[in-house]
């Protein structure tokens, strides 16, 4: 866990995707060349270089699930959300690593 950033499980996030009640995005912050190793369904491609040119394309009350191939960038990119006024942003625990590692849906995405 990193300090003052809130986390998810793979397990919830895999629930809150087959439940939909809640409306969340997520945010894929790898590279372009990581991607080729699959993504989550339905998660929007933002490297974390680009995530500050961005950043008022989010909303403030938006849930926003951070994620990349640990949790290391991810967590990193929640804390800068954090300090920028973003209060529901949450990096998943483990990343892709145990996103497919728990063997959940993985999905093709073109490199940008």
């Amino acid at each position: 866990m990193y300090m003052n950033v809130k986390e998810i499980e793979v397990a919830d996030l895999a629930q809150m995707k087959l439940e939909k009640q809640n409306p969340f995005r997520i945010v894929d912050i790898r590279q372009p060349a990581e991607l080729r190793h699959g993504v989550i369904p339905g998660a929007e491609i933002m490297p974390m270089h680009v995530i500050p040119l961005r950043i008022n394309e989010f909303g403030r009350d938006e849930t926003l699930i951070m994620v990349c191939r640990s949790g290391a960038r991810s967590a990193q990119a929640c804390m800068f959300m954090q300090q920028h006024g973003y209060d529901n942003v949450f990096n998943l625990r483990g990343g892709m690593i145990a996103w497919a590692g728990s063997g959940q849906e993985l999905g093709l995405t073109q490199a940008i």
